[in-house]
């Protein structure tokens, strides 16, 4: 392989067509240059000079090869200035997977203010389950994750709540309990409920099951939708009711009205987390950066205690 000492060396020849005066801008001997030239065309296979005992000029294939070795070295300084951008932080790409993040202003502020403080970083944005989520950040084809509590270990991932909200439950209007202020969850043993399927989100399906059994019964899951959006257009079509984060009651929708619950439960259970997650032994300055940048719209120190 050509060494880039050798390009360089070439280049000063070919354009100060002097060995001498190329030497000199080089800083060495003129002997060893012209050595080094003649290196250079045995391994081409080519010569690349015209040379006589007045004057040096550039033969075609020299002239070709010069346009080359100045692409080649500029193709290499711009490589090793990204690379230094990269390892700063300042420009790369990030794969983002989320659930519906479209409710926490805060966060979808610190994403704004990160993609304006760094223009040269492109995002991949995927939404996706909180199972889908995990499968990705262990396989290496996400970078940082927002989801629910994913209900299984996952020994490789780093895991911090950034939010922490009440669960309500939604009702349609025309529900016999809808006029109330709160409900009590018990209330709602015998009422059909409506629920995402447990291998999408393990973790907050068991805990809404956990929650009705505090309150003394099993849900009855009539069915069952993919999106949490999906279950209260559920709701507002009278398939049944819905236990919710409390983000979702933020948006006005016809037909369907959120409550706040009563049940005796620990805190643990009458709430669920909005977590930020990654792969903790995989080094990235840029994910790091933007972790920062979402801790600081989440208020939340940088030693929080994981979730």
């Amino acid at each position: 392989m050509i060494e880039t000492r050798l390009l360089h060396q070439f280049i000063a020849v070919a354009e100060e067509l002097h060995f001498n005066r190329a030497a000199e801008r080089l800083h060495m001997a003129q002997p060893p240059l012209s050595q080094a030239i003649r290196r250079l065309e045995q391994e081409i296979g080519a010569p690349l000079f015209e040379r006589t005992n007045r004057s040096v000029s550039l033969t075609p294939a020299g002239a070709a090869f010069l346009e080359s070795a100045k692409k080649v070295l500029g193709l290499l300084d711009e490589s090793v200035e990204k690379t230094r951008r990269v390892a700063q932080g300042v420009e790369g790409h990030l794969t983002l997977t989320f659930i519906n993040i479209a409710p926490y202003g805060a966060l979808l502020c610190a994403l704004s203010r990160f993609r304006s403080a760094f223009p040269a970083v492109s995002f991949t944005m995927q939404e996706a389950t909180t199972r889908e989520q995990v499968e990705a950040l262990e396989h290496g084809r996400a970078d940082l994750g927002f989801m629910r509590p994913p209900g299984r270990t996952a020994p490789g991932l780093r895991f911090e709540s950034i939010l922490r909200e009440p669960i309500m439950v939604a009702l349609p209007t025309t529900h016999r309990l809808a006029h109330r202020k709160t409900i009590s969850l018990a209330a709602l043993q015998d009422d059909a409920f409506v629920s995402s399927p447990r291998h999408l989100g393990q973790g907050f399906h068991d805990q809404l099951v956990q929650l009705c059994e505090a309150a003394g019964f099993m849900p009855r899951i009539a069915q069952q939708a993919r999106q949490l959006q999906t279950l209260v257009a559920l709701v507002a079509a009278g398939f049944g009711v819905a236990l919710l984060p409390a983000s979702l009651a933020q948006e006005r929708r016809e037909n369907v009205v959120f409550r706040p619950i009563q049940v005796k439960a620990p805190d643990t259970l009458r709430h669920v987390d909005l977590l930020m997650v990654w792969k903790e032994h995989t080094s990235s300055t840029i994910r790091d950066r933007l972790i920062d940048e979402v801790r600081g719209a989440m208020a939340l120190p940088p030693s929080i205690k994981t979730w």
